[in-house]
């Protein structure tokens, strides 16, 4: 393989893998946003949205039936721990910090529910499609990379409906601008935290869902993944979605350089690399700095 197509090769590989943190990024940054707390069980959602569906599918579910009970189990325990969790502590005048040590313990919790349940055994999903994988430029693009590709914009592109052009919306952004003036006009900030949590619960899960097929499914993915988000939502800037999703998009893609340049032993670093390397030159990530300085 010549170098170009193994550059291409591995911009293909990042953004594919950059789809999927920008999608965890979006709901951390939609969480916050409205909530004012990061929900770092959010990885772990990725998690029950591929070992549900493989668990239904295994028991005899249509492909499309099993998705679709995955995600909607996966936005029923997002709101459960929103309304078991997340509500109490704030009714109790918890401090962020107390919240979002929640999230974790919720996310450990998970985590070892999942052990319990899938042991440590590897899973898969069958592909989407099964045509043969492509040949662009020299690189090799399996057909499941467009699925993955094809979330994503179809996620923004609810996601900008949803916030230009819906009263919810509307109200949604109302509570991030100023919660005690959304509270005068008849909005109710605490729907919206549950509305939130359940939201985000379904993305992570339909996430996990689409990336399955690629890369095997363990009780575990879902911390890696989720941290990831995190690192994509801070570099982006923590406060808007566009910057959520150019921040997945360029740690794919860095992460993938990385690996193919370098060795898969730098595939876990990039991330606390670039982490470290935004707080220090960009605090406030690369939207929030751009649009602080103009």
């Amino acid at each position: 393989m010549s170098l170009e197509s193994q550059m291409l090769q591995y911009l293909i590989s990042g953004l594919t893998l950059g789809s999927i943190y920008a999608l965890i990024a979006i709901g951390l940054v939609v969480t916050f946003n409205i909530t004012g707390i990061f929900n770092l069980a959010l990885g772990e959602f990725v998690t029950l949205g591929a070992l549900v569906s493989i668990a239904l599918y295994a028991a005899g579910l249509p492909l499309v039936a099993a998705f679709a009970l995955a995600v909607l189990f996966a936005a029923a325990l997002g709101a459960l721990m929103e309304r078991a969790a997340i509500h109490p502590a704030r009714k109790a005048d918890a401090t962020i910090l107390t919240l979002v040590i929640i999230t974790i313990g919720v996310g450990i919790a998970i985590r070892g529910a999942s052990l319990l349940i899938w042991g440590t055994h590897p899973y898969t999903l069958p592909a989407f499609s099964q045509h043969a994988p492509f040949t662009v430029g020299g690189a090799v693009v399996i057909p499941q990379s467009f699925w993955v590709l094809g979330l994503a914009v179809v996620c923004v592109a609810a996601l900008f409906a949803f916030f230009e052009f819906t009263y919810l919306g509307k109200a949604v952004r109302a509570c991030v601008m100023n919660r005690t003036a959304a509270r005068l006009v008849g909005i109710n900030p605490q729907r919206l935290s549950l509305a939130a949590f359940a939201a985000t619960g379904a993305l992570g899960a339909l996430a996990g869902i689409f990336i399955t097929p690629i890369t095997f499914a363990t009780y575990d993915m879902g911390f890696m993944l989720g941290l990831k988000g995190f690192v994509a939502a801070i570099l982006g800037g923590v406060t808007n979605v566009p910057g959520a999703i150019i921040g997945g998009f360029l740690l794919g893609i860095l992460e993938a350089f990385g690996v193919g340049l370098v060795g898969s032993g730098l595939k876990d670093a990039v991330a606390m690399i670039v982490m470290i390397a935004v707080m220090l030159v960009r605090p406030t990530g690369i939207l929030g700095a751009f649009r602080r300085e103009g």
